[in-house]
């Protein structure tokens, strides 16, 4: 529901009257003044978070794969990712997060990677600290990456989040438990693989994005 109150901002935030259309607006606006993580076309560097400052980031380091697929299972290729999240001590590179934790000097949260012919993507940085908000007394939000896929315009642009197993958090979280349907609920939890693992480097955690049909992934312009 847009409007889930245990998570008090959406009773603010959500529509309450039908959208206007816009006359004569120029749809390719949006392109110029949407945000972008990156100035210039998408490089081997931009999907491992590890290696963007001189020295290396404090935490847990994993990497993280999967497809993206349409509703019958086939892939999604070329498909632009982004990734955003905090850093290991749960505090965002952003000016608005001011809750005192750390800041990494060698962390700055972002990355992006395209598809591959199979539909895969894969991501290489640290495993996020829980984090405060004020939502609600003594409110954390559990570990999570933030996604977007952005289709072929920025306008198509879906965003969402993967959370990782056994979060204590699930279950003191509204945003996460805003997602009524269980199933799809646990469609937003990564699983561990020991494959994707890789020796004395980094854990591995496997999760698939699905754009549409029942086992879609649940995003944050609703359904």
């Amino acid at each position: 529901p847009r409007d889930y109150r245990p998570y008090r901002s959406s009773a603010f935030r959500h529509p309450v009257r039908p959208l206007v259309a816009v006359e004569g607006g120029d749809p390719e606006m949006a392109e110029l003044h949407g945000p972008v993580f990156g100035r210039t076309d998408v490089t081997d560097l931009d999907n491992d978070l590890t290696r963007q400052h001189a020295g290396e980031p404090l935490g847990e380091r994993i990497t993280v794969s999967g497809r993206l697929l349409d509703g019958t299972g086939h892939p999604v290729r070329g498909q632009l990712i982004e990734l955003w999240q905090a850093n290991a001590s749960g505090r965002y590179a952003h000016q608005r997060d001011q809750h005192p934790a750390p800041l990494d000097p060698h962390f700055t949260g972002v990355g992006r990677t395209l598809t591959d012919d199979e539909g895969r993507y894969r991501f290489t940085t640290v495993r996020p600290g829980a984090y405060p908000w004020r939502n609600h007394d003594n409110a954390w939000r559990p570990a999570h990456l933030h996604f977007s896929v952005f289709g072929t315009a920025f306008t198509q642009r879906l965003v969402t989040q993967m959370y990782f197993p056994g979060d204590p958090l699930f279950r003191h979280d509204p945003i996460l438990r805003s997602v009524t349907d269980e199933s799809a609920r646990q469609r937003l939890v990564a699983a561990y693989d020991h494959e994707l693992s890789r020796p004395e480097w980094s854990l591995g955690y496997r999760w698939d994005i699905v754009l549409d049909g029942p086992a879609a992934t649940w995003i944050e312009e609703g359904r």
